[in-house]
């Protein structure tokens, strides 16, 4: 048993597993987001929302997900059909991928890589390509507007979520998440959070995560009043489901992004209590639900005024923040307060032997 326990197979068969685990938890958890972003939205105008199916109405996305699955697939005429249907299923994976590095617990993570923060930007990164290929393979012209604006939305706050990151690696020395969690380790619970130090750059990044994902206010790449249904205006049945199913998955990455980043993860907020996975999931739950408040009450920004907003104020901004903090955190400001790294070098020593 020992020996079948260190062959390739097993391993092969715990990292299937795991896996699983992970699929199993983000599409468990994408019904009630669903569930509950239309009921924050209902509450907001004065409404029920979903109260029909099943008890409380929370069986209504999965019979909506079961009527996306049963519809007829249309294909547009002069579609590239290959690209057509790898378009929402890229979307889809990288969304779903990008989760291997994300630590539920100490120890509750698939791969706790040291750059694991860089892993998950290098492939969220790449969704945009699933916009764009979706947009231009529809042989459609509002799609393709829409793809377009899509990819310059996204390309655009990458920039600023990835300088704001900096400043938080800076402080917590190290781009290995658990590690970023365990550097907001303290006696005095959540004040030992990085959203204290780190505040300004917590709204930049709260309202740039929704700008990445398109999410509304900024969800100009879908935008009904212009484009239609944007990039998805071709697309029916499953590849739709798809496409929608990437965008809810990308927003809860970004839910638990802030909580690890800025609100210690599965740390408790009040010393004494247990840490745990279980405040991680009801971190990400406050977050998902700040966002869904923010699209019930926010209306929709012009193209012009978000790009403005992307490179003339959180580009500056993120980018000056970055030089403070590394200039708080060499000098040891309030006694180390934007520097959690245990190697701290004091100023004029050096380190010996290398």
């Amino acid at each position: 048993m020992a020996d079948f326990m260190g062959s390739p197979l097993w391993h092969a068969m715990v990292l299937l597993a795991q896996g699983l685990a992970i699929i199993a938890f983000v599409m468990i958890s994408l019904l009630f987001l669903v569930y509950g972003d239309r009921k924050v939205w209902a509450a907001v105008q004065m409404r029920r929302g979903p109260n029909v199916v099943g008890p409380w109405g929370i069986l209504q996305t999965v019979a909506d997900a079961l009527k996306y699955v049963l519809k007829e697939i249309v294909v547009p005429s002069g579609a590239d059909k290959f690209v057509f249907f790898l378009a929402p299923f890229l979307s889809m994976m990288l969304a779903l991928f990008a989760w291997v590095a994300i630590p539920f617990a100490p120890g509750w993570v698939m791969a706790d890589i040291n750059v694991g923060i860089l892993f998950i930007f290098a492939v969220s990164s790449l969704e945009v390509y699933g916009v764009i290929m979706g947009g231009w393979a529809s042989n459609s012209k509002y799609p393709f507007l829409a793809s377009l604006r899509s990819a310059a939305q996204m390309i655009s706050y990458e920039v600023s979520l990835g300088l704001i990151i900096i400043g938080v690696i800076i402080s917590a020395g190290t781009m290995n998440l658990s590690g970023i969690v365990e550097s907001q380790r303290g006696a005095y619970g959540m004040l030992n959070w990085y959203w204290l130090p780190h505040l300004p750059m917590l709204v930049l990044f709260f309202i740039s995560a929704m700008a990445e994902t398109n999410r509304p206010p900024f969800d100009l790449s879908e935008a009904e009043s212009e484009l239609v249904a944007g990039h998805m205006t071709e697309y029916s049945s499953t590849p739709y489901l798809l496409f929608m199913g990437g965008e809810y998955i990308a927003i809860w990455l970004m839910c638990a992004l802030i909580s690890i980043l800025f609100f210690g993860g599965w740390l408790s907020p009040i010393p004494g209590l247990p840490d745990g996975a279980l405040w991680m999931f009801l971190k990400m739950t406050f977050w998902f639900f700040m966002i869904a408040m923010v699209k019930a009450m926010v209306p929709r920004y012009r193209y012009d005024q978000l790009m403005r907003i992307g490179w003339k104020v959180f580009l500056p901004m993120s980018l000056a923040w970055v030089v403070l903090i590394a200039f708080l955190a060499r000098f040891q400001v309030l006694d180390g307060f934007w520097a959690r790294w245990d190697h701290l070098v004091p100023i004029g020593q050096t380190v010996v032997g290398g």
